[in-house]
């Protein structure tokens, strides 16, 4: 029967990072040392969401960007129906149709989707995760371990 991942309330902290990458490298050095790293976690504390507002939400913008969506999902929909085709023309056609038909369904989506909102969140953003530290925790059993292989690996 496999045991029940450890909480990480009852794991160590090891060492503390300002970045991830250094919590990555540490974690990197363990690994490279043998030590069993399915016991260690990465956690970031002091969470923070911070949301980068990119411009304003139009229509016109709302329909450009479904667009460019559709016509990715119609490309590929068009090269997997085009792999049935018996000719270049036919082949060329298929993709060409497909992409076409898939930027104008992405457009009118958009609209629609955009429409939808009524006026609410009317600008386009994108979202970051950010930690004021991270933390490399291992089970307790392994605490001391981890902690003498850490510090031989530093310069």
């Amino acid at each position: 029967m496999a045991r029940a991942p450890m909480d990480v309330r009852d794991m160590v902290a090891v060492a503390t990072f300002d970045s991830y990458d250094g919590a990555e490298r540490a974690v990197d050095s363990l690994s490279d040392s043998g030590f069993p790293v399915e016991k260690t976690k990465i956690v970031g504390v002091g969470l923070r969401l911070v949301e980068h507002v990119l411009g304003r939400l139009t229509y016109p913008r709302a329909a450009g960007m479904g667009a460019a969506a559709g016509a990715w999902f119609g490309l590929l929909f068009g090269v997997f129906v085009a792999v049935f085709t018996t000719s270049v023309w036919w082949w060329l056609t298929t993709i060409l149709s497909a992409l076409l038909w898939g930027a104008v369904a992405g457009a009118v989506f958009g609209l629609v989707a955009h429409a939808f909102t009524g006026g609410r969140r009317d600008f386009i953003s994108s979202k970051q995760l950010l930690a004021d530290r991270y933390e490399v925790l291992v089970d307790p059993v392994l605490a001391q371990r981890a902690n003498e292989m850490l510090l031989t690996d530093r310069p």
